[in-house]
């Protein structure tokens, strides 16, 4: 199993760390970037069509945005106390790197409600 580590290239588009997935971790999945499988993902396609990083390269606000805060990352947030917003609010106030840094020192994907 690989070790966390902080890499900006690991941030998923809708703010989740995934240098810290477990799945990542194990060779299960590629990150949100080059996981070609998660095509079906909205929040992915919008970004990578708008050419942005993740979503907080965008001028919305993520919680007014339709496709970010739709019902399936409603339940996620719910099942796994996720906060996204806070992740997307995280990286607009201290930067990509800071954020993956965090993220690596707290050992989590995502910022916990």
């Amino acid at each position: 199993m690989k070790n966390i580590k902080a890499d900006k290239a690991m941030i998923a588009v809708c703010g989740l760390y995934c240098g810290a997935c477990r799945k990542y971790l194990m060779d299960k999945c590629p990150g949100c970037g080059l996981n070609e499988k998660a095509a079906w993902c909205k929040i992915r396609s919008c970004v990578i069509g708008n050419g942005f990083h993740t979503c907080a390269d965008c001028q919305k606000n993520v919680e007014d945005c339709r496709t970010y805060s739709n019902l399936i990352g409603k339940v996620f947030a719910f099942i796994f106390r996720s906060d996204r917003p806070a992740c997307i609010r995280y990286i607009r106030e201290h930067g990509e790197d800071a954020y993956a840094d965090e993220m690596t020192r707290r050992g989590c994907q995502t910022i916990k409600k």
